[in-house]
């Protein structure tokens, strides 16, 4: 039987049939199951091998994305992610991409840089030129640091060298570009500029100081495109335009880019956070990206084909790894590999740049229409419920009578509360 991550009224099962429903799709073990239904599953001894100073661990929702499709592929997609509505609003955002075939992804090769940072250099133009002469006793040497990963067909592949002027006054900086195959690759790529580092200085009778990866991996994209019918798009066609209109605000004001490309990252860091990789060098090289031409911009773009038809794309630096690191050592995280289906790096980047551009889709339909507040302050509602002491049914009908009322608050919950137990 085909597989289909549509899988209707998920948001009403219990969390035992989710877990049976996920289960069933990615093939899992009961022993693999029975992970999902189980809290604290990183022990306290694989932690302290993680972190310093381990005195426990920290726990927040997980949950699943239904209706995506990546690449004609069904894919049910895991999000670590406390924020209500977050993973609500993907899921009817991938229900209403399914009208022109899904996400289709793609990507560069998994390029990583080093820079290396040379200083008090007399001639800085003419020591650039002396590190390019040099450029394959460079890559030679940077190979040597890592033979398993040239062996794996990853590896130094080139140099570049800039000039930059600061306040200290002009500074050589050197660029390794090195393939890391389905590592993050920031260990190898730091080994290899360390061992550089006195060759350099020879060189160019410079002093070198920083020798570290960039963490904006400009030379790693993945890029997500959809296309979504406009007669499937919720709660008409016209909104389209009101996306559209809502991506050109976003895209010329940095006050407004900021927040458009923070929903965009809702998604994507939820995903990178649940597959164990660094949300926090994402984040960093994702925002930098968005700036890259000088003025802070809208990270996706939103256009009309020429039937009237919504088309988005989405490109931003995705250097994400699945050896090495917490995805090798967390069994959450493998796991979620598994149900992710994804056996490269490449894989797992191209679906969480989908992730993002879905995650745009719905937040940007949600303000051209009835408002972000609405379907959010709808599901925040259950947290003010449970915060002011209700239980059990006395949640929903508390909920409920604050998303009736529009007063999603602390106070009017509690006297809701009270008139409940009170009548």
């Amino acid at each position: 039987m085909e597989k289909s991550s549509r899988i209707p009224g998920l948001h009403k099962m219990t969390i035992e049939e989710r877990i049976e429903a996920v289960k069933a799709f990615a093939d899992l073990s009961s022993d693999e199951a029975a992970l999902l239904g189980r809290c604290s599953v990183l022990d306290l001894n694989t932690a302290d091998r993680m972190i310093e100073n381990v005195i426990g661990t920290f726990e927040i929702p997980l949950g699943v994305v239904p209706n995506m499709v990546v690449n004609s592929r069904e894919v049910l997609v895991p999000l670590a992610v406390e924020e209500s509505s977050v993973i609500a609003a993907l899921a009817n955002a991938a229900k209403m991409v399914r009208s022109g075939g899904g996400f289709f992804t793609s990507s560069s090769a998994p390029i990583m840089i080093a820079q290396i940072q040379t200083v008090d250099i007399a001639d800085p133009f003419a020591a650039k030129v002396k590190i390019l002469e040099r450029r394959e006793e460079i890559i030679l040497k940077a190979n040597e640091q890592d033979p398993i990963l040239v062996k794996l067909g990853g590896g130094c592949r080139d140099i570049e060298v800039r000039v930059v002027d600061t306040v200290k006054g002009p500074m050589v900086i050197t660029h390794i570009l090195v393939d890391t195959r389905d590592a993050m690759g920031a260990n190898a790529v730091n080994t290899m500029a360390e061992a550089l580092a006195p060759s350099i200085e020879e060189w160019t009778g410079g002093k070198v100081f920083l020798r570290i990866l960039s963490n904006l991996a400009d030379r790693r994209i993945a890029r997500a495109r959809c296309l979504v019918k406009k007669d499937a798009i919720s709660p008409g066609p016209e909104v389209i335009d009101g996306i559209i209109n809502a991506w050109a605000f976003a895209d010329a004001d940095p006050y407004r880019a900021a927040t458009n490309n923070k929903g965009i990252m809702n998604g994507i860091s939820s995903l990178v956070l649940a597959t164990g990789n660094d949300y926090r060098a994402i984040e960093a090289g994702a925002h930098a990206y968005a700036a890259r031409t000088g003025k802070y911009r809208a990270l996706a773009q939103w256009e009309k084909d020429s039937d009237g038809n919504l088309v988005g794309s989405l490109e931003l630096p995705l250097a994400m790894g699945l050896v090495g690191g917490a995805t090798a050592i967390h069994p959450m995280a493998k796991l979620i590999v598994k149900v992710l289906g994804v056996k490269t790096a490449t894989e797992l980047a191209e679906i969480t740049a989908a992730v993002g551009l879905g995650q745009n889709l719905s937040a940007l339909r949600a303000l051209s229409s009835e408002g972000i507040q609405k379907g959010h302050m709808t599901l925040h509602a259950k947290n003010i419920a449970v915060m002011v002491g209700a239980e059990g049914d006395e949640i929903e009908l508390v909920a409920k009578k604050l998303a009736e009322e529009g007063k999603v608050r602390v106070d009017r919950a509690e006297e809701i509360l009270k008139q409940l137990r009170n009548p």
